[in-house]
């Protein structure tokens, strides 16, 4: 099995299937929490040919795992049938680009078949406003002045939202995995008072009479 996986005619899929695996352990083990959420949003020509994708129907990063599993699964089926009539595997630069074609209308209809079973984490049931008060946790990078993180948070019916958290003013930078409360809303970015941060800042803060228990 494994002479047939590292085959030169096969290389292009095993090295797919590689991918795929990484990805799935990556986020099974939460080394990219928050990842399986990144959203594409591409308008004109481009945002058409996504959308026929299953771009913005289900996270990005699913798509690419469907997009890999379907393309590995294509073309080594397609290279042991090459091998039943031909006596031998095409080249891999011929089977590769026919398997990637051949797995992209697929990898739609899987994208939308998907998006009717998978749960959605990222709602907009409740108003953005009504998530200053309540705590969020910065899934990827550090929030520092004028650099703000992706932070996840939860509503008052307990569903997931990710948000740009940035420091209170003056306030010490959050780090990744660290606790921040939203005392604010700028736009489409989040002030954060980080849980070690000094609880005067938050105390002579405009925003909080509106500091709830979330």
């Amino acid at each position: 099995m494994l002479d047939f996986l590292l085959a030169p005619e096969m290389l292009p899929f095993s090295v797919a299937l590689g991918v795929m695996a990484t990805i799935g352990l990556i986020e099974a083990i939460g080394l990219g929490a928050g990842a399986a959420h990144l959203e594409a949003d591409v308008d004109g020509d481009a945002g058409h040919l996504l959308s026929w994708l299953g771009i913005g129907e289900v996270p990005l990063l699913i798509i690419l795992v469907v997009l890999l599993a379907l393309f590995a699964m294509i073309g080594m089926a397609g290279q042991q049938l090459a091998a039943a009539l031909l006596g031998s595997p095409v080249s891999p630069w011929i089977a590769a680009p026919i398997a990637f074609v051949a797995a992209l209308p697929l990898t739609g209809s899987s994208a939308r078949l998907l998006a009717r079973i998978l749960p959605h984490d990222e709602t907009s049931a409740v108003p953005l406003d009504s998530l200053v008060g309540r705590r969020a946790t910065i899934v990827v990078g550090t929030a520092a002045a004028g650099s703000p993180a992706r932070a996840q948070v939860r509503d008052v019916h307990g569903q997931r939202h990710y948000v740009m958290v940035e420091p209170i003013e003056g306030g010490p930078a959050i780090g990744e995995g660290e606790t921040a409360l939203l005392v604010e809303r700028l736009g489409d970015t989040f002030i954060g008072l980080s849980e070690g941060g000094s609880p005067l800042a938050i105390i002579d803060h405009p925003a909080a009479p509106r500091i709830q228990g979330g």
